[in-house]
C-alpha cells in the first residue's frame, strides 16, 4: 500500500471517528482535520519505518575510550498504545565502550525511533537498551526514562504531574555497584548553569 493510499484510509477513519463523536466533519473548523490528523499520526509513528541498528551502524567508530559515555535529558514525545494519548518525557542513556563508540547524535535518534511508535514506557526503555547493547556491544548500557502519561492525567485517575520512572541496565551497569552509582549520580546532578 502506498503512502498516499494509507493517508486516505486514515483520513476516512478520522472522519468516521468525528461523526461517531457527534461532530460534523464538513463544518469549517473540521474540514482539514482528517488530513491533519493522518499526517500527525504518520509522523508520530514513523519509528516503525526506521531501523535502529542501521542508524547506529552509520556512525560506529573504533576508540580506545573505556569510560562511561552519557547523553542525558533527551526530550521525547511518544504515544501510549492503550489510549493513543501522549507520553512526554526525558531519557538518560549511557554506555561503556568496548572498542567502539557511536556518534553522539545517534543516541537521541535511537530514543526517537522507539518513542515514535505506539508504546508503553517500560518496553521503550528496554528497546533502547537492547538496540545499543546488540549493535555497539559495549561493556554495559543504562537507560532511565522519566515520563508523564496523559492517559493518567487527562482521564482515568487524573493525577496531574505524576511521573513514571523506568530503567534498563545491561552489563557492568547491572553487575557493578560503583558503575551503577556513578551513572545515577551523574543523571541526578543538576546541569551547570551555563547550559
Amino acid at each position: 500500500m502506498s503512502h498516499s493510499d494509507s493517508n486516505k484510509i486514515l483520513e476516512e477513519a478520522v472522519r468516521t471517528v468525528l461523526t461517531e463523536l457527534g461532530e460534523d466533519p464538513e463544518r469549517e473548523g473540521l474540514l482539514k482535520t482528517p488530513h491533519r490528523v493522518a499526517k500527525a499520526l504518520q509522523f508520530l509513528t514513523e519509528g516503525y519505518h526506521q531501523d535502529p541498528k542501521a542508524i547506529l551502524n552509520q556512525a560506529l567508530f573504533t576508540s580506545s575510550n573505556d569510560e562511561m559515555v552519557l547523553v542525558r535529558d533527551i526530550e521525547f514525545y511518544s504515544t501510549c498504545e492503550h489510549h493513543m494519548l501522549p507520553i512526554i518525557g526525558r531519557a538518560h542513556v549511557a554506555y561503556i565502550p568496548d572498542g567502539k563508540v557511536v556518534g553522539l547524535s545517534k543516541i537521541p535518534r535511537i530514543v526517537n525511533v522507539f518513542a515514535r511508535r505506539l508504546q508503553i514506557q517500560e518496553q521503550m526503555t528496554e528497546q533502547i537498551a537492547d538496540a545499543i547493547s546488540e549493535t555497539i556491544q559495549p561493556k554495559g548500557v543504562a537507560v532511565v526514562v522519566h515520563a508523564r502519561h496523559m492517559c493518567m492525567e487527562m482521564r482515568g485517575v487524573e493525577k496531574i504531574n505524576s511521573t513514571t520512572v523506568s530503567s534498563a541496565l545491561r552489563g557492568l551497569f547491572k553487575s557493578d555497584q560503583r558503575t551503577r552509582n556513578e551513572f545515577y549520580n551523574l543523571i541526578n546532578t543538576p546541569a551547570p548553569s551555563n547550559f
